[in-house]
């Protein structure tokens, strides 16, 4: 899933503003970019782990409190779809 349809996902499920569409999706395009670089240097899921961490601490930094429990639970139903083997598009 691209940034952008993250983002938008985002947008629709948590009702961002404005401002907080471009700030998380700023966030997005920086951790796609060190992912890329980083399984171009052939490091694995492993290596990838911080990275998206580092993401999701500052995603939470943009929301308020109420998005940040609708976050939380997204992120766990991504997770759970994952380890079904789902995939973690929506």
């Amino acid at each position: 899933m691209s940034p952008e349809d993250r983002v938008a996902a985002m947008k629709t499920n948590l009702k961002l503003t404005d401002d907080q569409t471009a700030k998380i999706l700023a966030i997005y395009k920086e951790s796609a970019t060190k992912r890329d670089s980083v399984m171009n240097a052939g490091g694995d899921r492993t290596a990838m782990r911080p990275i998206m961490q580092a993401a999701n601490e500052k995603v939470l930094a943009v929301l308020t409190d109420e998005q940040k429990v609708a976050y939380k639970k997204m992120m766990d139903e991504q997770r759970a779809r994952m380890q079904q083997g789902g995939g973690g598009g929506n």
